[in-house]
């Protein structure tokens, strides 16, 4: 790489705007300026304005580009508002599948929204990919300019040409006041202004809160973290948030615990307010009905033997007895369960008698278990008599070219395909029975089945949770707002004094911010050496600029 000798004889790189000894202008564009604006870098070469000829260089220069940061970071924000129009995969029924439930509620934008993957949006792999893409352009752009920042603020020389010094927007020159004495209260002055001074060969450099350059960059070290902690959310085992569904008197398997944890549910517990219980749920009560109160499960967990096959439920060992309820979870091994929702007196057993239609006798009762029926088996009653369920339809949706459908495997609407074998009848007689609906469908039969009774129980909705991510989101979050702070609230500031072979003063300052708060903060050290503060060349553009616009005005009137 070819290198840029400025006057003074040093090499800077090629990309380099000041001379990084002495402070001359390097280019025709920072020539042409009347202050300089490139001191956020100190004038530095960027690796983005350098190399251009490789593959990794357009890369490089793609990524550290502000406006694709900006832009990136809108697209994942437009994407995130987009996920909201309607619910994600994990609020939807879990008993109907995703594709069919998207189309079916909402149609053709339903079906779209959940082919572009917006259903599942922040476990997508565009979305990944977006995020990805946030942090490396992060990475690349605090390392394109945070280098060179940091070589330029390591490198800092206390002699500065005089067109360096003309060049900062706080400048002035004192004729007649280059003398040590002068020179030696100004140093003085700003020691006592907490300024770290290095004075050399008549030329003072002071300088303080330079710490506070970093800030922008530890708000990029704490997003960086804290992306990384998100994307770690997908490695397995790293996070867990799943729901479990766990009936009462059902044993199951804990989600994410790789069938090494089972639960038991021992039983379900709702307490509700009563009216007089509270005056503030009073009026509430009597117009929506129960608030609860509490509900809790009465869990037993187990754990897995370790010489056991995986899933099996042979070998379990109890661990703890647990009421779970909705502020107090049960937590193991890193993992916590919490009550999140209920389900009252869902259909578990259906009882049902088989009657000889003109005489009313009963021929024997049975009971069918909606969620382990006997299909294709027999239920024997007394003295010959049978039935056998040759069909089950635990959420009976209608018939379809005569064949009956189910539109869930819950028992919502469930519906039976009986065959009731008599010693009249030993082929059987079939007979299609569902809720409020007895029909027969090959011809008027002898005997009926009769609903007998029915038997229900409570379902426990159960969140299962595990972040091993927390304290890396946390950490991410804490430096950033500590890169705030330091951005925020301290100002880099400097001063550069040089004592002119001509009998001149020059004084110049530089701030990335608040240049009153710099004017005022070295004002009594200037005071203290007998010399005026240092002017803003900006504000007097500024005045001047208005006094000429006074000035056309008041001209105009007179013309008037």
């Amino acid at each position: 790489m070819s290198k840029i000798i400025c006057q003074c004889g040093h090499e800077n790189p090629e990309g380099s705007e000041l001379c990084q000894a002495c402070g001359r202008t390097l280019t025709e564009a920072a020539a042409k300026r009347k202050t300089h604006d490139v001191m956020r870098y100190e004038g530095m070469a960027r690796r983005s304005q350098t190399y251009h000829a490789s593959i990794i260089d357009k890369i490089w220069n793609f990524f550290s580009s502000v406006k694709v940061g900006v832009s990136l970071i809108v697209m994942t924000l437009v994407a995130s508002a987009i996920g909201t129009i309607f619910p994600q995969e994990f609020f939807i029924p879990q008993n109907v599948p995703a594709v069919e439930y998207y189309e079916s509620r909402y149609g053709l934008p339903g079906k779209i929204y959940y082919v572009l993957g917006f259903h599942d949006l922040y476990g997508s792999w565009w979305f990944m990919l977006l995020v990805a893409a946030i942090g490396t352009s992060i990475i690349i752009a605090s390392l394109d300019r945070g280098v060179p920042l940091y070589k330029a603020l390591k490198k800092q020389r206390v002699e500065r040409h005089d067109s360096f010094l003309k060049r900062q927007r706080i400048y002035s020159s004192y004729e007649g006041k280059a003398s040590s004495e002068v020179l030696n209260k100004l140093n003085e002055g700003l020691k006592k202004r907490r300024y770290k001074v290095r004075q050399e060969n008549g030329h003072l450099l002071a300088e303080k809160n330079q710490f506070s350059r970093w800030g922008p960059y530890i708000n990029h070290t704490g997003l960086i973290i804290f992306l990384i902690g998100a994307m770690l959310r997908f490695v397995p085992g790293m996070y867990v948030d799943e729901i479990l569904w766990i009936r009462e008197g059902e044993t199951r398997s804990i989600p994410g615990t790789g069938q090494e944890y089972f639960l038991k549910n021992e039983g379900f517990t709702l307490e509700t307010y009563q009216e007089g219980d509270s005056e503030v749920f009073d009026q509430t009560i009597q117009r929506t009905g129960a608030i609860a109160k509490n509900f809790q499960t009465d869990a037993i967990l187990f754990k897995r033997d370790e010489n056991s096959v995986a899933g099996s439920q042979d070998e379990l060992t109890e661990v703890q007895h647990h009421a779970i309820q909705v502020n107090i979870p049960m937590k193991f091994d890193q993992f916590a369960l919490y009550q999140t929702d209920y389900i009252e007196n869902e259909l578990y057993k259906m009882s049902f008698t088989m009657d000889n239609k003109e005489t009313g006798e009963s021929a024997g009762e049975f009971t069918v278990n909606l969620f382990d029926p006997e299909t294709s088996g027999v239920y024997e009653l007394d003295d010959g008599y049978s039935v056998e369920l040759t069909g089950y339809y635990p959420d009976f949706s209608g018939f379809e070219d005569g064949e009956p459908q189910s539109a869930s495997p819950l028992p919502n609407n469930p519906a039976f395909l009986f065959n009731m074998i008599s010693p009249e009848h030993p082929d059987g007689e079939v007979a299609f029975v569902a809720i409020q609906q007895n029909l027969e469908p090959l011809g008027e039969n002898e005997y009926e089945i009769s609903f007998n009774g029915i038997e229900t129980r409570d379902l426990s909705g159960l969140t299962v949770r595990k972040d091993l991510t927390l304290w890396i989101l946390a950490l991410g979050g804490a430096i950033f707002m500590f890169g705030v702070v330091v951005g925020a609230y301290w100002n880099h500031r400097r001063i550069w004094i040089k004592q002119g072979s001509d009998g001149i003063l020059y004084a110049a300052g530089h701030t990335n911010k608040n240049w009153y708060g710099l004017k005022k903060d070295i004002a009594p050290a200037f005071e203290y050496a007998g010399l005026d503060q240092p002017e803003d060349h900006q504000e007097l553009k500024e005045s001047n600029s208005n006094a000429k616009e006074e000035e056309g005005s008041g001209t105009t009137r007179q013309h008037k």
